[in-house]
C-alpha cells in the first residue's frame, strides 16, 4: 500500500473540472474514507490519470432506471461528493484498491465531452451553510443527533469507547451529521438526499426524523452495523 505525499490537501488550483466514478449502490460524504477496489479498464484509467494529477475523483449515483444503460451513460443525480485518493495499492492482476477520502460536495453543471473511456464533468463546489438564524437551537440539533446515533452503536467496548471518542471531537454539525450518515446503512435515496442538503440544520433534521423512525419501527436492523465495522474510517479534513 502507498500513502500519497499530502493525500488530504484540497488543490489550489482545482478548476471545477472532475472524473466521474458513478456507482448504483454507493454514496460518499466528505470527512469519511472509503475502501474501494477498482477493476474495470476504463476506472483502471481514471485512476491511473487521477493519481498523475491531482488526485481527485467525484463519486456519483446513478439515478432509478440505470440498469438499462449502464453500458453507455446513465443519468446520475446532480448532487457528488468529490474524494481524494490517499491511499493506492496495485495489483498483480492489473487492478486497484484505493482509500478515498471525501473532500467536498459538488453540483454537476453539465458533462463534458468525453475524451477518455470514463466520464468527466465541471462542477460547483457546494459548502456548508450555517445560517446565523439557526445558532441558538443547533445545540440541542447535536445533542439530539448524537443521543439516537447511540441507539445504533454497537454495544461492545471498544465499540463504546470509540463512540465517546467521536463525540469528544466535538465536531461542526455539518461533520457530525456526514459521519452518522454515511456510517448508517440507509437507503440510498436518504442518503443521495442528505449529501445534496447543504443546509447543516435543515440536513441534521432530516437525519433525526430517519433515525427516529428506524428506532420506533425497526425492521430488519438495517440501520445498524456489525461491531467490526465501527467506528466509520474518519478524516478531519
Amino acid at each position: 500500500m502507498t500513502s500519497l505525499p499530502n493525500a488530504a490537501a484540497w488543490p489550489e488550483d482545482f478548476s471545477g473540472r472532475v472524473k466521474l466514478f458513478p456507482l448504483p449502490n454507493l454514496v460518499l460524504f466528505p470527512h469519511v474514507v472509503q475502501p474501494l477496489h477498482i477493476f474495470e479498464p476504463r476506472y483502471c484509467d481514471m485512476l491511473t490519470a487521477a493519481l498523475e494529477q491531482d488526485g481527485l475523483i467525484a463519486m456519483a449515483l446513478f439515478r432509478a432506471g440505470w440498469e438499462s444503460s449502464y453500458l453507455n451513460s446513465p443519468t446520475l443525480e446532480e448532487i457528488v461528493c468529490i474524494g481524494k485518493v490517499i491511499s493506492h495499492t496495485p495489483t498483480e492482476d492489473g487492478r486497484h484498491n484505493i482509500l478515498l477520502v471525501g473532500m467536498k460536495r459538488a453540483t454537476i453543471i453539465r458533462e463534458l465531452t468525453p475524451a477518455r473511456p470514463y466520464r468527466e464533468a465541471q462542477v460547483d463546489l457546494l459548502e456548508d451553510l450555517y445560517p446565523s438564524e439557526g445558532e441558538a437551537e443547533r445545540p440541542g440539533l447535536v445533542d439530539r443527533v448524537q443521543e439516537l446515533f447511540a441507539h445504533f452503536v454497537p454495544e461492545g467496548l471498544a465499540a463504546q469507547e470509540s463512540f465517546k471518542q467521536l463525540i469528544g471531537k466535538q465536531l461542526p454539525l455539518g461533520i457530525l451529521t456526514d459521519t452518522i450518515a454515511y456510517a448508517l446503512n440507509l437507503p440510498l435515496p436518504i442518503k443521495q438526499q442528505l449529501l445534496s442538503e447543504a443546509n447543516v440544520d435543515v440536513r441534521c433534521r432530516l437525519l433525526i426524523r430517519c433515525l427516529e423512525q428506524k428506532i420506533k419501527a425497526p425492521s430488519d436492523g438495517s440501520a445498524s452495523f456489525p461491531e467490526d465495522d465501527f467506528p466509520p474510517r474518519f478524516s478531519e479534513n
